[in-house]
C-alpha cells in the first residue's frame, strides 16, 4: 500500500502529494528530531490561527519558541519591576543617559 500522511483524524493524502512532510534519513541532528507524540488538534488549529502556521511542525515550533520569547519577557519585567536595578535614582547615569 502507498505510504500516506495523515494531518488531523479524517484527513489523509498520499506521500507523494505531500513531499515537504516526508521524513528522509539525516533530517535529525542534535538540535531536531522525529518524534511521535498525542496531540489535541483542536488546541493545533487554535495555536495555528493565532500564529500563522500551516503545518504541524511549524505549529509546534512556533509555539514553543512563543513559550520561550514568554519567558524571557517575564524575566525582562522582573528586572524593571526591581528596586534600583536600572539605576533611574542615580544622578549620574541618568544625566549620561539623556546625551
Amino acid at each position: 500500500p502507498p505510504l500516506v500522511v495523515v494531518d488531523r483524524p479524517g484527513s489523509v493524502s498520499p506521500l507523494s502529494e505531500q513531499p515537504s512532510r516526508r521524513y528522509t534519513p539525516g533530517m535529525a541532528n542534535a538540535s531536531r528530531r522525529k518524534t511521535s507524540f498525542e496531540v489535541d488538534f483542536a488546541k493545533v488549529d487554535a495555536v495555528r490561527a493565532l500564529l500563522g502556521t500551516s503545518t504541524l511542525t511549524d505549529t509546534v515550533d512556533a509555539a514553543l519558541a512563543e513559550v520561550i520569547d514568554v519567558a524571557a519577557r517575564r524575566a525582562l519585567l522582573d528586572v524593571l519591576f526591581t528596586a534600583g536595578a536600572l539605576q533611574l535614582d542615580d544622578a549620574d547615569v541618568m544625566s549620561a543617559a539623556w546625551r
